[in-house]
């Protein structure tokens, strides 16, 4: 009996210009972290996102880790993140020693809402507490409102991250996202918009902050022939090898935006006549479609989008709940929140649908197959 291909979310999408790329790297004898791939693969990126500086790291986290310290984030300080996104945002508040607090998102969007982070800082302030930094997210490969955040950010004296983990290829108004703010992150985690099995990268104009972050992820090595070490530091850099494999991704990025976008265009006209369904961010012309999440009111449409994901469980077709916010996470419960309950309806109504840029065509006739199916039992 043969057993039906389960389809993923967002597989790796990798070919022969990846297996060139790994084997020229293996073939240089430069194995180990580091190497003249790495060296490229920061200056391809930077020149890509418009920034004048760019450190490879083994992942996302380890960028937005970096990133807080360098601006001085530690025990005694805030900082603000959206309780949209993924524990990673959080997590790297906390190693610092900082705390997070938690504002909610727009729900067209489901990126940080900038009225609430102004009344948040308003209140943060007024009680005495220093704000380190405020992490905004592009949630879902849609950029966050940077002309208003970061207008407030800058009248407020505080420090932008921009968590661009799911957003390369993405712009705002003609800018690249991971260039806003004083320090932007990207991540190359296998399901994200490029790979390098596992990776980041830390962006910023300001050669200090990368130099700090530099200095820190090799261990806070000081430049000396024994092993000299005046601080805690991390290891925290990007392979060679891997390098290599994210260099012949970068190469190939604009087609691998082409194909999510299309898929994100067909997905809208399948929904387009189904009451009470949305595209989540579906009018952002810069968006990179890194995965297409539907938001489902069950009053209007009749079934939850649980019930869908449910049915196209039962196709072997993966599906995903939007991020479950960080408020309601055991690991933050009793942590400070300023909320309107958007992330909550979200969290609820929300579905991502299979959006690789490495689907087939037939495994897009099967996704789009079951939905029809579900769609026609659902009228």
């Amino acid at each position: 009996m043969l057993l039906t291909e389960r389809i993923h979310l967002s597989p790796p999408d990798v070919g022969p210009a990846e297996e060139a790329g790994v084997l020229r790297a293996l073939r240089s004898g430069w194995v180990a972290p580091l190497g003249p791939e790495v060296d490229a693969f920061e200056r391809e990126v930077a020149e890509r996102v418009g920034v004048r500086h760019a450190l490879a790291l083994n992942s996302g986290t380890a960028a937005l880790h970096l990133a807080l310290l360098a601006l001085g984030a530690g025990p005694g300080q805030v900082v603000i993140v959206p309780t949209l996104t993924f524990v990673a945002t959080a997590n790297a508040a906390v190693y610092t020693g900082a705390t997070p607090v938690f504002v909610d998102c727009d729900p067209a969007t489901g990126n940080l809402d900038v009225a609430l982070a102004a009344e948040l800082i308003d209140r943060l302030r007024r009680a005495g507490r220093r704000i380190a930094a405020l992490v905004s997210v592009d949630m879902f490969g849609s950029c966050a409102d940077y002309d208003a955040l970061l207008g407030l950010c800058r009248d407020a004296e505080v420090p932008v991250v921009e968590d661009a983990a799911e957003a390369l290829g993405a712009s705002y108004r003609g800018r690249a996202a991971g260039s806003f703010g004083d320090a932007g992150v990207l991540s190359f985690n296998g399901n994200k918009m490029i790979t390098t099995s596992g990776g980041g990268m830390l962006l910023s104009d300001e050669a200090a902050l990368i130099a700090r972050a530099r200095h820190l992820s090799t261990q806070a090595r000081r430049p000396a022939v024994h092993y000299e070490h005046d601080e805690v530091g991390y290891n925290y850099r990007l392979s060679n090898v891997l390098a290599a494999l994210g260099r012949a991704q970068l190469g190939r990025l604009d087609d691998m935006l082409d194909r999510r976008r299309r898929l994100r265009e067909h997905y809208a006209k399948l929904f387009a006549a189904v009451p009470g369904v949305e595209v989540l961010a579906d009018g952002d012309p810069g968006g990179n479609c890194w995965l297409t999440v539907i938001v489902v009111d069950p009053e209007r449409a009749g079934w939850r989008a649980g019930d869908l994901g449910a049915h196209l469980a039962a196709a072997e077709i993966e599906t995903r709940p939007v991020w479950k916010p960080m408020h309601l996470q055991p690991l933050f419960a009793g942590a400070g929140t300023l909320l309107s309950g958007a992330a909550e309806r979200l969290f609820e109504r929300g579905l991502a649908l299979p959006s690789g840029s490495a689907l087939t065509e037939e495994q897009i006739s099967r996704v789009t197959a079951a939905i029809t199916e579900f769609l026609g039992a659902h009228p």
